[in-house]
């Protein structure tokens, strides 16, 4: 199901059930799963792995050269999972040898229109970008984060699981895992994402121990080491808080109080 007008690289695989729309262009090394349909006017280069049953929308562009001035032409990849909608004007870019030479996105994604990915960049699964939103080279994001419309994530941040970014902010450190993070001037914590959380199924203890444990980060006046003590001592052991602590422990570029 290749429409006549599209050019496609005799070295492209392209499953049977696939549906590849009107000028097209897909490149060398692309490998496109079942039923997954490409529209009107997308332009993709390998080396390129797109699973089953994706939509790219009209003009959106995947696997091509980054925006890197240390990009010299290495022969580095993207891949792409299932069931993701990709919209129109998206653009994703594949990664770098300074950065592990694989940009990746996961499963049951939902990139609005004029979205960025960058290089290097690992999206898990179940995640929305809104309308405008970019990550930066090297972003790690987490299952089922929102990054709200027109909000900026800085290179090397990640945006932890099941948080919510809201729209505009400019995100210049990590996102914990489960909050609602907004920005003006600069990234504030509003608490715990209890909304998407109940959604998902989270029990109201578990969102309860989330909401205490921010409440210590936050506005008990505490340094976060003091914070830390606190809830260790105070909060309820849960998955939730354990994931919460271990990221903190690990962030590199300190995190959005």
């Amino acid at each position: 199901m290749i429409h006549p007008t599209a050019i496609v690289d005799p070295s492209a695989q392209i499953a049977a059930t696939a549906d590849i729309g009107p000028y097209v262009v897909i490149g060398a090394d692309v490998s496109i799963g079942a039923r997954t349909q490409i529209k009107a006017s997308v332009v993709m280069e390998g080396p390129l792995e797109i699973g089953d049953d994706n939509i790219f929308f009209p003009y959106s562009t995947v696997g091509l050269a980054p925006q890197d001035l240390k990009y010299h032409g290495e022969r580095s990849a993207t891949k792409i999972g299932h069931r993701n909608k990709i919209r129109e004007f998206v653009t994703i870019h594949r990664g770098t040898q300074g950065g592990g030479m694989l940009t990746s996105i996961g499963d049951d994604n939902l990139l609005m229109a004029y979205t960025h990915v960058a290089h290097d960049t690992h999206m898990a699964s179940h995640i929305v970008l809104g309308h405008g939103a970019t990550l930066g080279g090297h972003v790690i994001v987490g299952d089922w984060a929102v990054v709200s419309a027109g909000s900026a994530v800085h290179q090397f941040c990640r945006i932890g699981r099941h948080c919510i970014v809201g729209g505009f902010s400019v995100i210049t450190q990590d996102v914990l895992p489960f909050s609602t993070t907004v920005t003006e001037r600069e990234a504030r914590i509003f608490g715990a994402n209890k909304t998407g959380l109940e959604r998902r199924g989270y029990s109201a203890e578990s969102i309860d121990a989330l909401h205490k444990a921010f409440r210590l980060l936050t506005r008990a006046g505490l340094n976060t080491s003091q914070a830390v003590e606190r809830i260790t001592e105070e909060v309820e052991t849960s998955p939730e808080i354990t994931e919460l602590l271990q990221f903190m422990a690990e962030s590199t570029r300190g995190f959005v109080k």
